[in-house]
């Protein structure tokens, strides 16, 4: 499985800042070390951002120019070294999405940046990778039909407003009920699970529901956000799912989409767990999963 990383590890954070921007030098790292082929990544180019995003957007993005409450709703200070970042994370996707077409699964060692609105970015999201990578692929008609499989704990309102009145995308996810963002945006598919759910009651509904979410969208590609956020340990999940009930999870999609024969594109989305290694834990058992037969 080719799994694809952005090199720019260098934006400061704020000390006490609740973004865990370590986990992707460690994933990264720990991906390497588990013999995974980690390969580097362009930028995502100006043309292919504006296929999710308002110009105007893209525009304060690249100059910096964000008011102050679009980077408060953003959770992130602006610097030129995000905007790098964000656009690298971005073309992972596009990249390996179109690996997992020719190779039936690839996987983005990031990404999953579905509170990025087409005119905003909020959530610690600056543009929606998945919404830029379905529209890429359409584009070059290299895929037509979408699922989005959304398992991060929090619900990904701003990919739901893309694809909001789009037949040929479909989203199914899993949430966290009482949990940002508070104000939802309807997905195709969902479950709102209470606070403290753990293994045996998520699973049986992911069970029970994924198989229809890939039988009503019938799509030539999936991408699936791979959210270490469930976990028990999260300091933003609320949720109480085990590090061997994440596992299965992951399993389950695996298992579920091969016998559909439907190419997936993974991305690892949110994980806040302190201490960090158990994200980047989570994240790695993940990739080895997707990897794996």
């Amino acid at each position: 499985m080719r799994a694809f990383a952005h090199d720019v590890f260098t934006y400061p954070l704020p000390a006490g800042h609740r973004f865990p921007l370590a986990k992707y030098r460690l994933v990264r790292e720990g991906a390497e070390a588990a013999g995974l082929d980690v390969r580097p990544v362009r930028a995502a180019s100006r043309d292919e951002l504006e296929l999710a995003h308002e110009p105007g957007y893209v525009d304060r993005v690249e100059a910096g120019d964000l008011a102050r409450r679009e980077e408060l709703a953003l959770g992130l200070p602006w610097s030129p070294a995000l905007v790098e970042r964000a656009r690298r994370a971005t073309a992972a996707t596009i990249l390996a999405a179109e690996a997992a077409l020719e190779d039936g699964v690839a996987a983005n060692v990031g990404g999953g940046t579905h509170h990025a609105f087409p005119d905003s970015g909020r959530g610690f999201c600056v543009f929606n990778d998945v919404v830029v990578a379905v529209r890429a692929l359409r584009r070059s008609g290299q895929a037509k039909q979408f699922l989005v499989v959304d398992l991060d704990v929090h619900q990904g309102d701003g990919t739901h407003t893309a694809f909001l009145d789009d037949p040929e995308a479909f989203t199914f996810s899993v949430n966290g009920f009482r949990n940002y963002p508070f104000r939802r945006v309807p997905g195709d598919l969902e479950l709102d699970l209470a606070d403290g759910t753990g293994d045996d009651e998520y699973l049986a509904s992911l069970g029970k529901l994924l198989p229809q979410a890939i039988a009503r969208s019938r799509p030539d590609v999936c991408f699936y956000l791979a959210g270490a956020d469930p976990f028990e340990g999260d300091r933003l999940g609320r949720l109480s799912l085990s590090k061997q009930g994440l596992a299965t999870r992951d399993r389950l999609v695996r298992d579920a989409l091969a016998r559909a024969g439907v190419p997936v594109c993974v991305t690892l989305a949110g994980g806040y767990a302190d201490p960090i290694e158990d994200t980047v834990e989570i994240n790695v058992r993940t990739l080895q999963t997707f990897a794996s037969p």
